[in-house]
């Protein structure tokens, strides 16, 4: 594995690392706010959905 290091630098390695999961976490994210569902920035407000998706307690 010390091989590989010859030939990549950690530093770019790290700083690529870095953007490619701030990518991946913001399409997550906007792939979240296109649902219904997840969407917390929505015009229903999110006690509404909070409401929806409480149980009911028994009895």
């Amino acid at each position: 594995m010390h091989r590989v290091w010859l030939y990549v630098d950690a530093r770019k390695a790290m700083v690529a690392q870095g953007v490619f999961l701030f990518a991946l976490a913001a399409m997550i994210h906007f792939i979240l706010l296109s649902t219904p569902r997840y969407n917390w920035l929505g015009e229903g407000g999110n006690a509404q959905n909070v409401a929806a998706m409480t149980p009911l307690p028994n009895g």
